[in-house]
This record gives C-alpha cells, structure tokens and sequence, in this order.
C-alpha cells in the first residue's frame, strides 16, 4: 500500500460521506462549541472523543475550537494521534505504512519523517490491516481538515502497552514544539445515564489528576491515555475538562449511553 491512499473506512457510517454536507455538520459543530478557557501555558496534548460526530462530535469540536484558536500562535505543523484499536487485534502500538489519508474533505499527508525517526526508538509495528477499517483515528480528520488542513498527521493505533512507553513516545513527540499529541478516547460504554455520569466523574477525576490506572472499562482508549496521563506527571504539566457528556445528551436515548470527554494538556 506504500506510495497510495488509505481510503476513508467509515463515511457514510461515522460521518457524512459527501463533502458539503460534512463541512457543514464540522463547521456548524465548532460554531456551536462553548468558548474553551484562556490557557497560561501552550497546549502539549488534547484528549477527544471518537463515536459518529453526532453523537461525540459537539464534545470534541470544544477541543478543536481551542486548538483553532491557538493555532497561529503555536505553530504547529503535525497531529501525533494516539488511539484504540476496535476491529483488528494488537498487541503494543501500531503506525500505517507511508499512504497519505483521505476523507471527502480531501487528502491528509502522512509525516513520513516523524514515522521514520520514531521506528528507530520505539516498538512501532507497520500495520496497515489494523489502520485501515479502524475509525478511532480518522473521525477526528474532518475536524482537523477543517481548521488546519496543512497539518501533517502520524497515526498511532495503541493496544496493550506499557505505559512508559507510550508516555516516553509522548515525550519525545513533546521535544519539538511544533508537534501537538492528540489522545482519541470514549469513556464508559453502554450504562443507562445515571450510572455513566457517575463512572464518567469517577473516570475524569482520575483524567485531571494525572492518575495512570484506568481501565478498559472506563476509556476505551486507555493504554493511549495513560501514556499520556503518566507523560504529564512527569513533564509537570495540568491536564483539565473541557467538555464531557453522553451519547444521551446529545443524539441517542438514555437508556444504554457512551460518554464522552474532552481534556487539555498544557
């Protein structure tokens, strides 16, 4: 697959399959966004959601409207995206091979020199059949798309893991300030509303003081997460909520709910 396109592997399932209509669905998701908060610091990693954007997408657009606001005065110029795996199995952490993305809002160039030097320091398994159906990663590409569509990307698919090593990956991605790390994870699965928001508190609380313990159970992406958790503890930086809600709150019954939660790392 070197040298071609992986092809969009959920549009028309997780997310509009034509142009127009993604566009707008993105757009009118970030202009209905609450005005994230005024950061001290530079954001290092945002944490968002992954289910079809009507359901986690008004809790991720909160993070992508804070990451469009800072943009210019960032300067990134790549998204290091860490996420599960839900169709293939995997053991450790996974990257495509050199094939460009694309969605209906058109072509997103992988960072061939980033997946380069990190093959060379990391456990990093070239495994397109674990990228290629997956859609934790390439839901969060219409919001990227949109407000920065120049942005390079290197995709990371993270099963069971050690922790330090996902954090020191994190951490090495950190060394260059124009690199952004994007942690892509849905909170508890399938527990009528009530008990959701009360495993989902439970779950943020843990996010926001940096503990590195969670479950499967509580973040299905949990192995990318605590790498991220550990990597902040280390690295002295705060982690907060920017939004958190459940697929009852936003496009589904409350009966049987998926939570959702946007953080940042700064």
């Amino acid at each position: 697959m070197t040298g071609m396109l992986r092809p969009a592997a959920v549009a028309g399932l997780f997310y509009p399959a034509g142009e127009s209509a993604l566009r707008c669905l993105v757009s009118g998701m970030l202009a209905d966004a609450a005005d994230p908060p005024v950061l001290p610091r530079r954001p290092r990693a945002l944490v968002v959601p992954h289910a079809g954007l009507v359901y986690s997408g008004p809790v991720a657009a909160v993070a992508y409207r804070l990451l469009q606001r800072e943009l210019a005065d960032c300067g990134w110029r790549r998204i290091v995206l860490l996420g599960p795996n839900h169709r293939i199995p995997l053991l450790g952490m996974a990257v495509p091979d050199e094939a460009d993305w694309k969605t209906p809002l058109g072509i997103v160039e992988l960072d061939r020199t980033l997946l380069a030097e990190l093959r060379q320091h990391f456990p990093l398994a070239v495994r397109p059949d674990a990228h290629l159906p997956e859609h934790s990663l390439e839901v969060q590409l219409p919001f990227i798309q949109t407000i920065a569509a120049e942005l390079r990307i290197l995709p990371v698919l993270v099963g069971p893991t050690d922790a330090n090593v996902v954090a020191d990956l994190i951490e090495c991605c950190w060394r260059d300030e124009q690199t952004l790390v994007l942690i892509s994870s849905d909170l508890s699965h399938y527990h009528p509303w009530a008990e959701a928001q009360r495993l989902d508190s439970i779950t943020s609380d843990m996010i926001c003081s940096q503990d590195p313990h969670l479950g499967s159970e509580q973040a299905c992406g949990c192995h990318a997460l605590n790498g991220l958790l550990l990597a902040a503890r280390r690295q002295g930086y705060r982690i907060d909520c920017l939004s958190r809600l459940t697929s009852g709150d936003t496009a589904g019954d409350k009966q049987q709910v998926v939570g959702y939660g946007a953080y940042v790392c700064y």
